[in-house]
């Protein structure tokens, strides 16, 4: 009984310490957002950025990260403790928000403050400078193993680059960028998720219709399939270093699985082969370029011609006229043609000075524009349509044309020679009417200006003979109803089928199907290999798409053998689909008799799309 009393008199008093503990003052402190991380990082490493508050707060914002990939984050954590000096209670609470980031391109980089609201007021960290070194050694070893990618597939063995021709240049010069990607493993499905923006340039696409072309290169003694996602002509508009952003590109490798087992069969390896898909593994990347700085300079003031206009590059001029002997009020035409390599279709012709008493027209423009490797060449050309109205002899000063070439880093300036016309007197007759034509196609000429009365009759009808009523009218009343009938029947019926995008979808995915493999066949018959693949590979997975309702994004080899399966499909059809479907993937990067892989994959795409039609209704 005493030790029970003991027990309760205890617990009371615990109690009532607790009680005087939370009545005592506690100790105020001021909010502090602090930042901590490495100041160092490789290219590819993964670190963290740790934001620290010493209180409670909300409503916390953080930094964009410029220049490093967010790979998660934030996450909050929060702690708190109660300390007791001198009689006066230190209560402390402490929020931390952690991000992990991955550095991709060298540089020095300063992450801007976050902040967070406390008590209603804003508070903000400081800045974090980090420096981005290359990889060392020991990194680039551990990637190439695979240790730093899933499934075997190194940093060294699937990458990304933006290669521009020229790292400075001055306001107007053409810079060429090359978005390239190098591969020693086969690849699907390659989506581009995030272009590169260029603020600060005009630019143009000099790969056309998604046309990669691919070729072979060797890389520190190893051999990648190399191929130009996209190749872009800038010409810079103003002075300064102009940053162009990443691209970035999502994509499926497939690599060989690898054995569980050791096997002794010897016909394993040949089925094995990426023709036959047995043993293979997809594996989603993504790849992202590093950004490009171009420095750009003002062109040069001094020597500056006065017929300069923003042309920049290596041009030619020329010009020509048709006729320099006619007689007044007809017509001559004067051509002016600027070619050459750089900002063709930014630069301003030039105007040529025409005597007094030549009426001249607005001049009509065209354009050839060539792009290559090399950028934008081409020709424009000026045609003025011109008129003189009085006889006597007349000269066209030269034409004069500058522009700057950043080759030899001088302005150049070219001159067309003269015209000399003589303009004799016209004719009495032509005096009097002239057409000018707008579209300068020619002038017209009339014969005569006044019309004769009408000799003839003409053709009579009866004065009581009417079109309403008759027959024929009767006859075409009733045409037109049923006609009218008909036309709301077809699109009462083409707009519910519209309504019915899947049933839409089925009906045309045939049609859609044989129109691609006959732009195949075609291209098989030129050679064309890089298209070809790519028509036979959008006929093959668009008619899947189309024919079993399966959404795009959603299409995979598991998918289309899950959707087979559900409509009954054969064994034996599901095989071959797969087998086709994973032979248009490889067939471009595998070595051998391409005209014979592409002949075998356009058989058998024909030949698994009949099937198909005729076994899964």
């Amino acid at each position: 009984m005493k030790a029970e009393m003991n027990s309760i008199l205890r617990t009371f008093a615990g109690l009532l310490v607790l009680l005087l503990l939370s009545s005592l003052p506690t100790k105020a402190q001021d909010a502090v957002l602090t930042v901590s991380g490495s100041t160092q990082v490789e290219v590819g490493e993964q670190f963290r950025v740790v934001y620290e508050l010493n209180t409670e707060g909300t409503n916390f914002t953080g930094p964009s990260f410029r220049g490093f990939r967010v790979l998660t984050g934030p996450m909050l954590s929060t702690s708190s403790s109660i300390q007791i000096i001198g009689g006066k209670m230190d209560r402390t609470s402490k929020q931390t928000y952690t991000y992990i980031l991955s550095a991709s391109q060298e540089g020095e980089f300063t992450i801007e403050p976050a902040s967070v609201e406390v008590d209603g007021k804003t508070i903000r960290s400081g800045r974090l400078t980090i420096k981005v070194v290359p990889a060392s050694t020991r990194s680039q070893q551990r990637q190439e193993g695979g240790e730093a990618q899933a499934g075997g597939i190194g940093k060294n063995d699937l990458f990304l680059r933006a290669i521009p021709d020229k790292r400075t240049a001055v306001i107007g010069e053409q810079v060429v960028v090359t978005y390239r990607i190098y591969t020693r493993v086969p690849l699907a499905k390659l989506e581009v998720v995030r272009q590169s923006s260029f603020p600060g340039f005009w630019n143009k696409n000099l790969i056309e219709n998604n046309n990669m072309p691919q070729s072979r290169q060797v890389i520190d003694g190893e051999e990648y399939v190399v191929a130009d996602v996209r190749r872009v002509a800038l010409f810079p508009q103003k002075t300064g270093k102009l940053t162009i952003e990443p691209m970035e590109i999502n994509c499926i490798a497939q690599v060989r699985a690898r054995q569980s087992r050791p096997s002794f069969d010897p016909f394993e390896s040949f089925f094995n082969d990426p023709f036959f898909n047995r043993g293979l593994q997809n594996i989603p990347q993504t790849l992202v370029s590093e950004a490009i700085t171009i420095d750009v300079s003002p062109l040069p003031g001094a020597a500056r011609p006065s017929s300069f206009t923003g042309a920049v590059g290596q041009f030619g001029l020329s010009a020509s006229i048709n006729n320099t002997e006619i007689k007044a009020n007809e017509a001559i035409n004067l051509v002016i043609s600027v070619s050459g390599n750089g900002n063709l279709e930014l630069l301003e012709l030039p105007k040529p000075v025409f005597p007094p008493g030549f009426e001249v027209f607005e001049p009509k423009l065209s354009t050839d524009i060539k792009t290559g490797g090399d950028g934008i060449s081409g020709t424009r050309k000026a045609d003025y349509l011109v008129i003189p109205r009085f006889e006597g002899n007349y000269r066209i000063e030269p034409i004069e044309f500058s522009y700057f070439d950043p080759r030899r880093k001088e302005y150049i300036t070219l001159r067309s020679q003269a015209f000399e016309i003589k303009v004799a007197k016209g004719d009495a007759s032509e005096s009097g009417s002239t057409i000018m034509m707008s579209s300068q196609e020619g002038i017209q000429y009339l014969s005569s200006d006044i019309r004769y009365i009408r000799t003839s009759a003409g053709k009579l009808k009866p004065t009581d003979s009417y079109f309403f009523g008759s027959w024929l009218y009767l006859l075409l009343m009733v045409g037109l109803t049923a006609a009218f009938a008909g036309l709301i029947y077809w699109h009462n019926k083409t707009q519910a089928l519209r309504q019915n995008q899947t049933l839409l979808r089925n009906r045309k995915a045939t049609a859609v199907a044989r129109k691609r493999l006959k732009t195949a066949k075609q291209l098989l018959g030129k050679g064309d290999q890089n298209t070809f693949y790519a028509e036979m590979s959008q006929a093959l997975w668009g008619y899947i798409s189309d024919k079993y309702t399966i959404p795009k994004a959603e299409l995979s080899i598991d998918t289309v053998k899950n959707y087979l399966l559900t409509r009954n499909a054969p064994e034996e059809l599901i095989d071959q689909f797969v087998d086709v479907l994973n032979l248009c993937e490889y067939a471009r990067f595998a070595p051998g008799d391409t005209g014979k892989k592409m002949e075998d994959l356009y058989n058998k795409g024909i030949e698994v799309i009949s099937k198909a039609e005729n076994l899964i209704k």
